[in-house]
């Protein structure tokens, strides 16, 4: 069975407040559906390149993080082009990015 499904603006707000906590900077690139959008994150490292998440459904039903980029952190231009291709697919779909220099946030354990 699947967890009530919190609306996307506040898993965003909790995202960004997470971060924050953190003393990291985090913003919303694009805007979706205020309430049931999808939702990617990038954790921009700089020059260690950015990883990208995409918030996905596990086998149980509970929303997760998962890599949206192979586990490998990903150059501007193969984050662009993954981006383009994601927003194509979901036209309501929220990026949200955080800005990490240390390599210290990982979504996956930000919940």
């Amino acid at each position: 069975m699947t967890e009530p499904r919190l609306k996307t603006k506040l898993t965003i707000q909790a995202l960004i407040r997470a971060a924050e906590v953190r003393g990291l900077v985090a913003m919303v690139l694009r805007k979706g559906d205020e309430d049931a959008g999808g939702l990617m994150l990038v954790v921009d490292r700089f020059a260690a390149g950015s990883r990208l998440y995409d918030r996905v459904r596990d086998g149980e039903g509970r929303l997760v993080w998962a890599p949206a980029d192979g586990g490998t952190p990903l150059n501007p231009i193969e984050l662009a082009e993954k981006l383009e291709r994601a927003t194509r697919r979901d036209p309501d779909l929220w990026l949200v990015t955080v800005e990490d220099s240390r390599g210290s946030f990982d979504p996956m354990q930000a919940d």
